[in-house]
């Protein structure tokens, strides 16, 4: 896997290197600042980029502003954004724009290298990947005539890790339950979103957009 780092903090900044390079994760660029990251990526054609939220000069949504033209231009590109704090309205915003290839991270969970490398792969193969105090937080805010209260507990749950971006094999795992009753939560979950069949894969991802918009 091929990754660019953009990352303000110098020390921060190689630590993530060093940590991706022990991971066997090819770093092909790494910067101090997010201008001119959609150029660097068309330079490089990385699988993903790593990228810090709050970037100079501002230090306010320069990585966002970054994240959404790099997927909008790039869509073979993933983007992983790294926040020190719980701010569920950037994750929303670039979610629903761009709910392909996206993910957001709270900086502490680098300490687990598998938890950074299982994001990064996520959002590099398309997919999804929401931290999951981000979820929690998000749910928390959903509003009270919200579809998702007709979901049971569980199907809260599978909701949840789904919006995680975890696949249906960890989501079994994770609850102790097999893959045909997984598949019986998600179709329930479907049903109950309005969601129709027709609409093929995008469900799922449509699902988890309900689930964070709420």
């Amino acid at each position: 896997m091929r990754v660019i780092v953009a990352e303000d903090a110098p020390l921060l900044r190689q630590g993530l290197v060093r940590l991706l390079e022990d991971l066997g994760v090819e770093v092909v660029a790494q910067v101090g600042d997010a201008q001119g990251l959609p150029e660097l990526v068309a330079a490089h054609a990385p699988d993903a980029v790593l990228l810090d939220i709050r970037m100079p000069p501002t230090h306010t949504d320069e990585g966002v502003r970054a994240a959404r033209a790099i997927l909008a231009r790039h869509p073979a590109t993933g983007v992983l954004l790294l926040s020190q704090y719980v701010e569920t309205s950037a994750a929303v915003e670039v979610l629903a724009r761009e709910p392909r290839g996206f993910g957001y991270l709270l900086k502490e969970r680098v300490a687990d290298a598998d938890e950074l490398y299982g994001a990064l792969k996520r959002v590099a193969a398309g997919q999804s990947a929401i931290d999951p105090d981000i979820v929690a937080r998000l749910l928390a805010r959903r509003r009270a005539d919200s579809l998702l209260d007709g979901l049971t507990a569980r199907e809260l749950q599978v909701l949840a890790l789904m919006a995680e971006g975890r696949s249906n094999e960890a989501i079994s795992g994770r609850l102790g339950v097999s893959a045909k009753t997984l598949e019986t939560h998600i179709r329930s979950v479907f049903t109950k979103l309005r969601l129709e069949p027709g609409l093929m894969d995008n469900r799922r991802v449509l699902a988890v957009l309900t689930y964070l918009r709420s």
